[in-house]
């Protein structure tokens, strides 16, 4: 193989989770690569490793059919621009990060033109659109599954899969530590503590903190003592978050709003409200009893509610192939049945020790070496390319 300075590999996270999950790729890669050059779009925690972006990653970061049809012509102009960028540059490999909508395209035409193409994170295929394998096929030299029933899938299919846990199994810990996590946000004794999600993208801000905030102002109203954190995953996620909160008067909420700190916020949770995604996973692995909601522009709901092969729409209920934790969606996300929905998760103690078992569990299936894993694929894929003929 080439040395590591004449090497470059582009990468893309369309948003916050996806950095995350890009992040512990990187930092198995980028032992092996001290000098590689390493950019295309992502965000902070991927630059932890060197990695460059070349166009914000927020710019990718929106939800729901409609809300991207409003911003397709800059999306879709960021991704010819790579793309003509990727073509001439001609990197070693190119490594999608979930974002299938916007990586699956480009990988196609990178692939045809004989550039090695890795996809981290299978669709969910297995939850809707299966038809997509098809693509995936086409535009896919590689996948990096991180659910173990994935990897059957992807090669019955023909398509090359290596199953790597997923990467949030090795960095949440098995047993969080509650009352340190409490300490460092500096909330005091032992009243009950509520994280609200309401999700990273301003789309997700838009339609769910209504509901989240409302819910919390009722669930307040029940007992006094509850104080509520509210992570935000930037600056401006957070000042809208900020404004929306102002604009429903509720001021006086014991909320804090914190500037990132998702995961000290889970450790120090007694129950959390989530949007759908990858979040709810990281609850589930953080051992906390959770209620998920969701709400998005009505029109995008009446599409995409007929698509599903699956009642479950969150993360730990579909690994358990169950409604562990309650899911409300669009019109069923209503402050009074999320409230009511908080409460039990925060008064039933047998609800919540059972809970923890089998999110423990879940979380043992999970955990692998990911990032040696991941590197280790990307590095033999580099190398068979490399040694064709």
């Amino acid at each position: 193989m080439a040395s590591s300075a004449e090497l470059s590999i582009a990468l893309v996270a369309g948003e916050t989770s996806g950095d995350l999950l890009a992040a512990r790729l990187l930092s198995g890669l980028r032992p092996q690569l001290p000098h590689a050059r390493l950019h295309g779009i992502g965000g902070e925690r991927m630059a932890e490793h060197g990695f460059i972006s070349d166009w914000p990653m927020e710019k990718l970061s929106v939800r729901g059919l409609f809300e991207v049809l409003a911003h397709y012509r800059e999306i879709k102009g960021i991704q010819l621009a790579l793309r003509d960028q990727l073509l001439r540059e001609r990197p070693a490999a190119f490594i999608g990060v979930d974002a299938p909508d916007f990586n699956l395209g480009l990988e196609a035409e990178l692939k045809q033109a004989g550039i090695p193409t890795m996809h981290f994170i299978g669709p969910s295929i297995w939850a809707w659109r299966g038809g997509r394998i098809k693509k995936i096929a086409r535009a896919v030299s590689h996948m990096l599954v991180i659910f173990p029933f994935e990897e059957e899938i992807y090669r019955e299919a023909g398509i090359p899969a290596t199953y790597v846990g997923h990467p949030l199994a090795e960095v949440i810990p098995m047993q969080p530590d509650t009352g340190a996590a409490r300490a460092a946000l500096g909330l005091q004794g032992s009243a009950p503590v509520v994280a609200i999600l309401p999700g990273s993208r301003m789309s997700e801000l838009k339609y769910n903190s209504a509901a989240f905030l409302s819910a919390a102002k009722l669930l307040a109203a029940r007992d006094r003592s509850i104080r509520f954190i509210a992570p935000m995953a930037g600056q401006a996620q957070r000042e809208y978050f900020e404004s929306l909160l102002a604009g429903a008067g509720l001021g006086d909420l014991p909320l804090q709003v914190l500037d990132g700190q998702s995961h000290a916020a889970l450790a120090a949770a007694d129950a959390v409200l989530v949007a759908s995604g990858t979040a709810t996973l990281e609850v589930a692995l953080y051992k906390k009893p959770m209620v998920i909601a969701y709400k998005m522009m009505a029109a995008s709901w009446q599409v995409m509610r007929h698509m599903g092969y699956q009642p479950w729409i969150g993360l730990p209920n579909i690994l358990a192939r169950e409604f562990l934790v309650p899911e409300l969606l669009q019109h069923a996300a209503t402050p009074e049945a999320i409230a009511d929905a908080l409460w039990k998760q925060l008064t039933d103690g047998n609800a919540r020790q059972a809970l923890v078992q089998r999110f423990t569990d879940m979380h043992h299936t999970l955990l692998r070496d990911t990032a040696r894993l991941s590197a280790d694929a990307v590095l033999e894929m580099i190398a068979n390319h490399r040694g064709r003929p």
